[in-house]
């Protein structure tokens, strides 16, 4: 096995101020917070397999490295801004959004549904990095996202081998069609709205939380990185954890829909006051 990258490995010395575009900066703020909060996820998805080291052996290999993604953005945010206090940002996010973590059964249905569902997030991050890569010129954060991207193909391969390891009943493919499509109408939920808030509004609170309108600031930077390379990218892996064919005819119709779609909702988002 190849040695994972740390912190040292990024190219620090290599930050241009000028290279930073403020909206992509608004967004990897908010994204350090939801990389940076992931023990919860992992206390919760340890406790779903209890009783699976194999997993839950994977599962703490993937919150480190989350957490180091975490810390990379932050880094690189106070770079770019000097003025942001990424501990004090990240205290209101956590003040404001937290996930239950006694939980002991997944709240996707079976454990077969839990893993579709981390495969639909490593999806979304995957592409998501890769069209921050793609996006800036700065090339300390490129180095960064190019790193963070790599991770979640293989977070993603992770977890779709995990689920295919199950030695249990596994959801049908309807079922899991289903989960991933639960996953995805979670992408305007409190915790991205309340991160993007936390990290971009005065911390005096002057400016009251409201999660429609923070959920759509996030979103307004994030979908005006993608291409449609990403998009791609995103819809073949999502359709593959599902149980569908990549490659197959549906799915290419359901990509050109989705890219359709991503067009349409870029275009309202840009011309909204977030």
């Amino acid at each position: 096995m190849t040695r994972h990258w740390t912190l040292d490995d990024i190219a620090w010395q290599d930050f241009d101020p000028t290279k930073v575009d403020p909206e992509i900066l608004r967004a990897v703020k908010a994204a350090a917070m939801v990389e940076f909060n992931a023990p919860d996820y992992v206390t919760y998805l340890c406790n779903v397999f209890s009783d699976r080291p194999d997993i839950k052996e994977t599962i703490h290999k993937w919150g480190a490295e989350e957490v180091q993604h975490g810390q990379a953005l932050a880094r690189w945010a106070e770079l770019a801004d000097p003025d942001f206090n990424f501990d004090e940002a990240f205290k209101r996010f956590r003040d404001g959004y937290s996930i239950p973590v006694d939980a002991i059964q997944s709240v996707r249905g079976s454990r077969g549904g839990e893993l579709i569902a981390r495969c639909v997030v490593e999806s979304g991050t995957s592409s998501y990095y890769a069209a921050i890569k793609d996006a800036t010129d700065e090339p300390v954060l490129k180095q960064i996202a190019a790193n963070i991207a790599a991770d979640e193909f293989r977070h993603y391969k992770l977890f779709y081998d995990g689920f295919n390891a199950l030695d249990e009943a596994k959801p049908s493919i309807l079922a899991r069609i289903r989960v991933a499509l639960g996953r995805i109408s979670e992408a305007d939920d409190d915790e991205l709205a309340c991160a993007y808030y936390a990290a971009n509004t005065p911390a005096d609170g002057s400016v009251p939380y409201e999660r429609v309108r923070f959920a759509k600031a996030y979103e307004k930077r994030a979908l005006g990185l993608y291409r449609r390379q990403h998009v791609e990218r995103l819809i073949s892996m999502v359709g593959k954890a599902a149980g569908l064919r990549p490659q197959g005819r549906p799915m290419r119709a359901v990509i050109a829909l989705a890219w359709r779609y991503w067009r349409f909702r870029n275009w309202r988002l840009a011309r909204a006051a977030v």
